[in-house]
C-alpha cells in the first residue's frame, strides 16, 4: 500500500463521528459548552436516533477556523 493511500485512509478513520464528551475534550471545553454551541452558534452536530449528538472532527475544524476569521 502507497504512503498516499494510508494517509487517506488515517484521515478518514480520523473523521469518523465521535460523541459529545470526545467532541469537548477535542475543542477543550465541557460537554454543557458543546450542548450551548449547538443551540447558539450553530456548531456542526448530527442528531442520530432523536437523542444522541454526533460530530465529525473535520466540521469542528472548519467550524473554529471559520469562527475565528469572523472576529
Amino acid at each position: 500500500m502507497s504512503y498516499e493511500m494510508e494517509d487517506a485512509m488515517s484521515i478518514q478513520t480520523n473523521d469518523n463521528y465521535i460523541g459529545i464528551e470526545e467532541a469537548a475534550k477535542y475543542l477543550g471545553v465541557k460537554p454543557s459548552t458543546i450542548r450551548t454551541w449547538i443551540k447558539t452558534k450553530n456548531l456542526p452536530a448530527h442528531k442520530i436516533g432523536g437523542k444522541l449528538w454526533k460530530f465529525k472532527r473535520s466540521e469542528l475544524d472548519n467550524w473554529v477556523d471559520n469562527d475565528k476569521s469572523e472576529d
